[in-house]
């Protein structure tokens, strides 16, 4: 087959409009499965403007991702189109000219804003309330010859907006949650399909999102960041000649209100269909009634593009079950634990109040209503008798897999499944990884992964989606970014958040906050360092440059980095925590109280020294990756002189831990922390031990989960590790899967054996920090992980064991896709394995040390007479 270029892309963006990168590096994918095909170089077409001529730049390079921007930067809201060939060394052959692909710069400056307005409605806000949506409108002429049209936008809350009645784009929950006090994102939309010629209109309905909405537990903080909602947008209309017309928020636009009453994030939705204002984005309608507009604080300073993708509407999941409960209440199963809303096609007197209570689980055949806390998560729909509607909640998304449906009119419509369906929303990340084998549970925990990072990856990282949180805590983060980075194209949206997690650390006396964005019930009285937390800022960028390869976001978080270590962290006199601090330490471990999740079996202290060294290391490594010479050295000699202090402070002169658990004993060994290899060995063993004497069940939190199993085997303990997880009692992963979950659980017994709840406050069951096993199961069952950054070699390591008879993974890395397929039958072990085109695998078959490099195409190794351990 030959190769060609199958994807050419700018920056991390998946779609490359409104970006705000005016020298954005340039990266392409291959098909074909040609072997040995390596880019010996490459030509780049660049397009601008409808007269210029094309220029044409050829590089002698092996580089096909993130390659430099090869002509003069883009202006502001400037276009170019580009292609890509290859060429292939030695031999062979080139490929053909790539399709064209097209990037568009945002709005860089202030000045290209036109003057545009934060505009809200002309009345006073509502105190210690919610706030109810505001529609926003203005109508304007457009002469003939609509070129191109372009809608810039953001607000003060979530915005929807409309030219001519019709939705702008597919975003939901726009622009997301950022860390307000430091970035508002703005969005780039082409609405030259929308606009004609003569009078148009255009609207926008502005609900609090998390900008102003209630946060936190115990009642929450409202209007962390602002009081009043608001939107400020610029429509840009360039006609085929060239000429430009603007179309700003300012004081000649109207308000009013419609048919939401109110929209909360964590206690949905209510709507009276009756005060619907139909035509409001369009000419047709008489504003006659409607107010106007003030305005507010312009946020020009704070003012930025997206680096990740918008949250959208990713699926729908039909209703499974429709039953009726022991209190006579009628509940809908979905049969998946998702994060979205309903979607509802409904006809009904009017008046008429449909009350949609969404939670996760059931209890004694109930809703179970005691796991959101102060959240209710009830969306409201009051119909107005105008015959068939169909219905979405605008501003607001739960985490549910049951919904009790209270005041549903079954005499003019059935409740079934073309009446009610369910919407999943998530940011917009393209699906990289894949996993299967032959044991459908560990498949369907592996579908669990998936589902809860969906679930939680909403424009930040949250911990769960239902209750009074979700909030961006950064120690779940931390531990679960691997998985992540090979799930999806995480690269953008880590990029976006990290940058928030950068700026709140920076105003924080160089200490990361446990969550990001901040807020006050969590953060009262400043935010205080913690280890693993804290440790985000070193770890997850090292963990996206792994992914990535990208020197740019390793560099942009390398100031916060340096700043954790040199004066965030608090120390005693030997250079090792100060203990008087508190810590999470190995959060949630299956031992911890109910009432008291910290309380874990292995010493907080010990998990925040182990983890100083690992992170000095890491920022070692950040520093001699970006050429830092001197840094790298600095750094490694200060890891050094902290490792022998963490010996010295807790562990024997023979080797012992002085907290000897499962967490006490993964950490030293995952961050070679022992004195020797000989200490080294015998920890492992007697981690095996203890593993086994506790019946193979796991006995870690959130600082040891996620490193157990690579930890295992390194040690030449996988077969340890795979009857670990196999394991189907609690405290054991597949223990969820057997107790029907369709995602992963914040406490290994999120629920009881006996079908009860845990008595715990906190007890979510879709929260993805458990879920980083999936780590270890693309690296060793499935057999693939990034061999260097980037993934320019593929490390192939398949460990096959537990009775798994066969097994598949692929990744779709910056290169193309590469992929494994094993199997053990009687004939021994075989593997098939494809590399993409300008990319290598390094290879170790099972039982042996000795590793083959492969180039692209296909390859098929085998092990006639092969048997597992296991």
């Amino acid at each position: 087959m030959a190769v060609s270029v199958s994807h050419v892309s700018f920056e991390h963006h998946a779609s490359a409009l409104g970006i705000g990168e005016t020298e954005p590096r340039i990266s392409w994918r291959f098909d074909g499965n040609a072997p040995n095909w390596t880019q010996s170089g490459y030509s780049i077409e660049v397009s601008r403007g409808a007269k210029a001529e094309p220029e044409l730049f050829d590089f002698n390079s092996s580089d096909s991702v993130l390659v430099p921007w090869p002509t003069v930067s883009l202006a502001s809201a400037e276009a170019a189109t580009i292609r890509i060939r290859a060429y292939g060394a030695g031999d062979s052959p080139p490929t053909d000219w790539s399709d064209a692909f097209t990037v568009e710069t945002g709005l860089l400056n202030e000045e290209v804003w036109e003057g545009a307005m934060m505009i809200a409605a002309d009345k006073e806000t509502e105190k210690d309330a919610p706030h109810q949506p505001v529609l926003l409108r203005k109508e304007f002429p457009v002469e003939e010859g609509i070129g191109s049209v372009r809608l810039y936008i953001t607000s003060y809350g979530l915005y929807e907006a409309y030219i001519n009645g019709k939705r702008v784009g597919n975003a939901v929950l726009a622009p997301g949650w950022q860390s307000y006090d430091h970035r508002l994102v703005y969005d780039t939309y082409d609405v030259t399909h929308l606009l004609d010629t003569g009078t148009n209109a255009i609207g926008i309905q502005v609900g609090e999102g998390w900008y102003s909405s209630r946060l936190g537990w115990n009642g929450g903080d409202r209007n962390i960041w602002g009081d009043t909602l608001g939107a400020m947008a610029l429509l840009v209309i360039k006609s085929a000649d060239g000429t430009k017309q603007t179309v700003s928020t300012d004081l000649s636009w109207q308000s009013g209100i419609g048919a939401i009453l109110t929209s909360e994030i964590y206690d949905g939705e209510n709507y009276d269909a009756r005060l619907e204002q139909p035509g409001w984005a369009t000419t047709e309608f008489d504003p006659s009634d409607w107010i106007g507009v003030k305005k507010l604080e312009a946020p020009y300073k704070r003012l930025v593009a997206p680096d990740g993708p918008p949250i959208r509407r990713m699926e729908e999941v039909e209703l499974q079950e429709i039953f009726t409960s022991a209190s006579g209440k009628t509940i809908l199963d979905f049969g998946q634990n998702l994060v979205g809303w309903l979607r509802l096609k409904v006809d009904g007197p009017e008046g008429q109040s449909i009350r949609m209570v969404h939670t996760e689980v059931l209890e004694n055949g109930e809703v179970a209503t005691r796991p959101l806390r102060n959240a209710t998560q009830t969306d409201t729909l009051t119909l107005a008798g105008k015959g068939v509607q169909t219905w979405e909640p605008a501003f607001t998304y739960h985490g549910f897999r049951y919904v009790q449906v209270d005041g549903w009119p079954t005499d003019s419509t059935p409740l079934d499944n073309n009446a009610v369906t369910a919407i999943v929303v998530h940011s917009d990340m393209q699906e990289t990884g894949s996993f299967e084998c032959s044991n459908a549970l560990l498949n369907k925990l592996h579908q669990n992964v998936r589902w809860s990072m969906k679930g939680n990856f909403m424009s930040i990282p949250t911990d769960c989606p239902q209750r009074d949180e979700r909030l961006g805590w950064t120690g779940d983060a931390h531990a679960f970014s691997p998985t992540a980075n090979f799930l999806y194209d995480t690269s953008g949206f880590w990029r976006g958040w990290m940058k928030d997690v950068s700026s709140e650390q920076m105003a924080n006396q160089s200490i990361p906050p446990v969550i990001v964005p901040v807020i006050p019930v969590v953060s009262s009285g400043g935010t205080t360092p913690t280890a693993v937390w804290g440790d985000v800022v070193v770890a997850n960028p090292w963990n996206a440059y792994i992914a990535s390869g990208d020197l740019i976001v390793l560099r942009e978080q390398y100031k916060g980095a340096k700043a954790w270590l040199d004066t965030g962290i608090p120390r005693s006199e030997v250079g090792l925590w100060n203990h008087s601090y508190y810590q999470y330490g190995d959060w949630l471990d299956p031992l911890s109280p109910p009432d008291d999740p910290g309380n874990a079996t292995t010493s907080s202290s010990l998990v925040s020294d182990a983890y100083l060294v690992y992170v000095t290391n890491l920022v070692a490594k950040m520093a001699s990756a970006l050429g830092l010479k001197d840094d790298a050295v600095y750094y490694s000699d200060w890891a050094a002189k902290i490792k022998t202090a963490f010996g010295n402070a807790w562990i024997s002169a023979d080797g012992m831990v002085a907290n000897e658990t499962q967490t006490g004993l993964t950490l030293p060994l995952f961050f070679d922390l022992f004195a020797n290899d000989d200490h080294s060995a015998a920890a492992a063993e007697r981690l095996q031990k203890i593993i086994a004497d506790n019946e193979y069940l796991v006995g870690t939190g959130f600082a040891g989960t996620h490193l157990l199993g690579l930890t295992l085997t390194n040690y030449n303990l996988t077969s340890t590790f795979y009857r670990m997880i196999l394991q189907t009692t609690v405290p054991s992963w597949l223990y969820q899967v057997v107790m029907n979950g369709t995602t992963t659980w914040e406490r290994w017994d999120s629920m009881l054996a006996n079908g009860t709840v845990n008595p715990g406050s906190m007890t979510s069951f879709n929260h993805y920090a458990f879920g980083s096993v999936a780590n270890w199961i693309h690296q060793v069952v499935g057999g693939l992980a990034p061999a260097e950054p980037g993934w320019k070699t593929a490390k192939v390591n398949v460990v096959p064991g537990g009775n798994i008879t066969e097994a598949k993974a692929s990744y779709l890395s910056p290169y193309g896709t590469v992929s494994t397929d094993w199997k053990v039958d009687r004939h021994g072990f075989q593997l098939k394995l494809v590399v993409p085109p300008n990319m290598h695998a390094d290879v170790t078959l099972p039982g042996s040390e000795k590793v083959k490099r492969v180039g692209s195409g296909r390859h098929e190794f085998s092990i006639p007479g092969y048997r597992m351990e296991g």
